[in-house]
């Protein structure tokens, strides 16, 4: 079974293993009636908070596509949502990786077996003979791109190009953690469906879907409680210490553009040296101290500071998956997080 590791002894499941939704009902409908319109839309931007579920609806949303090519059959028409028997065929192609009518865009392996940083023009250039094949699978052809936030400058324009004269039975599903960061010129050819955080009682439901955590469990029950509505959140958030990070690193934030520098050399060390989750759980705090700011800052008294903090965000994301990939040392990307951040809000 593939797997994201979230901790050592925690196996997540793929979304393209996940057949249940919770918590996005409206969104599903949303896709769904389009759908059985007749005249859907080619391409939608799914956005909204890393780990709510976006994936999970874009792959439940091509399995339905693939297993009904017509949306005016009975079975379309009266369907209550989204959902495929997992014991379909269509599905069981999809959730092996395997079925010809779906191409899937997301970061993968260099030739040194490290993960890359960014999807390239390459990978994303596959969208070109994809849908441009018509051996493989007759009827819809279906891209997720698994997020369009990675894709380099050179694979957005590829990707852009094939949009703006897209493919007879063509749909792509552009997954973002950040849509107001995405090319406008990709925007403006996209549905856009933003997706809200979860209720905690729905965020323990997917863990227990995604995972072999029980339901009652009192670790789980307090990280969902502490994940705002991210189930992605809330499986980082896990045995505590990555929540205490997450603490340590807000309260050093909140004495921005004062830093401690003893304070510094202590949240490295937390970091340890190839902690995944730990780092994961320090660049998590650090997007959504910068997302509140952006949120609730004055559009206009605030206009310039806004744009500096979007853009250290930017380089933060860079110098951290280069820190991931290539497993450098993790405490000068914190002196270096907190000097950008400094100099932004001064």
């Amino acid at each position: 079974m593939s797997a994201r590791k979230v901790e050592q002894e925690i196996a997540v499941r793929h979304p393209r293993e996940t057949s249940d939704l919770f918590g996005h009902r409206e969104a599903e409908s949303t896709l769904l009636d389009a759908y059985r319109s007749g005249r859907i839309p080619h391409a939608w931007l799914i956005g909204g908070a890393q780990g709510i579920g976006k994936a999970t609806l874009a792959y439940r949303m091509a399995r339905f596509v693939l297993a009904f090519r017509n949306p005016l059959v009975s079975q379309v028409q009266q369907a209550p949502t989204l959902r495929v028997d997992p014991a379909d065929h269509v599905a069981r192609q999809i959730t092996a990786g395997a079925h010809g009518g779906l191409l899937v865009l997301e970061r993968g392996l260099n030739d040194r077996g490290v993960m890359r940083t960014v999807i390239t023009v390459d990978e994303t250039r596959e969208t070109i003979s994809f849908f441009g094949s018509t051996a493989a699978v007759e009827g819809w052809r279906v891209c997720i791109v698994d997020t369009v936030d990675e894709l380099n400058p050179n694979a957005a324009n590829a990707l852009l190009k094939i949009l703006e004269e897209p493919p007879q039975q063509s749909l792509f599903l552009l997954v973002s953690n950040a849509p107001s960061r995405v090319l406008p010129t990709i925007l403006s050819r996209c549905r856009k469906l933003l997706l809200r955080p979860l209720e905690t009682d729905d965020v323990v439901r997917s863990a227990v879907t995604a995972t072999d955590i029980a339901a009652d469990d009192p670790a789980l029950i307090e990280a969902a409680a502490a994940s705002e509505g991210s189930v992605g959140r809330a499986l980082s958030l896990l045995g505590g210490d990555a929540l205490k990070l997450q603490q340590r690193t807000a309260a050093l934030l909140a004495t921005l553009p004062q830093v401690d520098p003893r304070e510094l050399h202590a949240l490295g060390e937390a970091l340890g040296t190839s902690d995944r989750v730990a780092l994961a759980a320090f660049v998590d705090g650090i997007d959504r101290w910068i997302s509140d700011k952006m949120r609730t800052g004055d559009a206009n008294a605030n206009l310039p500071r806004l744009a500096r903090l979007a853009e250290v965000w930017e380089k933060i994301i860079r110098a951290a998956r280069d820190t991931e990939a290539y497993n450098l040392e993790r405490k000068p990307l914190v002196f270096s997080v907190f000097s950008m951040l400094a100099d932004a809000t001064r």
